[in-house]
């Protein structure tokens, strides 16, 4: 009884999130989070067996499979919500790093054009979905802020979103929009990347980062929370990384 007065008494009692990659890692950890803070959530994702498992877990208001990278298809589920949201969180796409000798035009298009078209059409949908002074808040990353081979796509990404992000802030206004720049987060995804690498980098990272210890999705989900809850927040980046960014490569 007490843990269900505290969070009807949250930061987000009585709001609605939509979480757009609530499956799984850094959106799974926010949809709980958003509910330990007295909020309500509605999940989107592509994998529905996972989606059924964390729906099993979060009693969300709703639940829906699509794939976000299907534009027309998230601006439409989008726009016809029933009623206001509070926030939206995107945490679809995963990074490309294809050296140049070996990049498909057509997938680095669909990269690049691809996680900015996402965006695009998460904010004409969120300005007349979301009320004023909620937020769309999208998770990008850090590793393109380096030149390194492999990293033409990636990087042109990491560097477009703040850009993109900052600009949508004045158009979709009064809705705010932020983003989330992280590093290494210890996610299912980090691990279906790195393969039998992981192990090694958490070790490195655990041993070299100033935090002593590897950002996992509670950190990026805190953040996130943290956003959404505080009014005063548009048009920026807010980097987690646990100092990545200050060590010597």
């Amino acid at each position: 009884m007490a843990a269900e007065l505290s969070a009807a008494h949250g930061e987000l009692a009585g709001q609605t999130v939509v979480v757009v990659g609530g499956s799984a890692g850094i959106g799974l950890e926010t949809a709980r989070q958003v509910r330990t803070a007295g909020g309500d959530v509605v999940l989107v994702a592509r994998n529905a067996e996972r989606l059924r498992r964390a729906a099993d877990e979060l009693r969300p208001l709703g639940t829906a499979v699509l794939d976000a990278q299907d534009t027309a298809h998230l601006e439409r589920f989008l726009g016809e919500l029933p009623g206001r949201v509070d926030h939206v969180l995107v945490t679809a796409g995963s990074p490309s790093y294809t050296p140049l000798s070996e990049l498909d035009l057509t997938d680095a298009a669909r990269d690049f054009g691809g996680r900015i078209a996402m965006m695009l059409a998460v904010a004409r949908a969120g300005r007349q979905k979301v009320r004023a002074g909620g937020t769309l808040l999208f998770i990008g990353g850090t590793g393109g802020r380096r030149p390194a081979p492999g990293m033409a796509v990636m990087g042109a990404v990491t560097a477009a979103l703040p850009a993109l992000t900052a600009n949508l802030a004045l158009e979709a206004a009064p809705v705010r929009v932020n983003l989330i720049a992280a590093g290494f987060v210890d996610t299912p995804l980090s691990a279906t990347l790195l393969g039998d690498q992981l192990e090694a980098r958490r070790e490195e990272l655990r041993r070299t980062l100033p935090i002593g210890r590897v950002v996992g999705p509670a950190d990026v989900a805190a953040l996130a929370v943290h956003i959404m809850v505080n009014g005063a927040l548009t048009g920026a980046t807010y980097d987690i990384d646990g100092g990545q960014q200050l060590l010597a490569h």
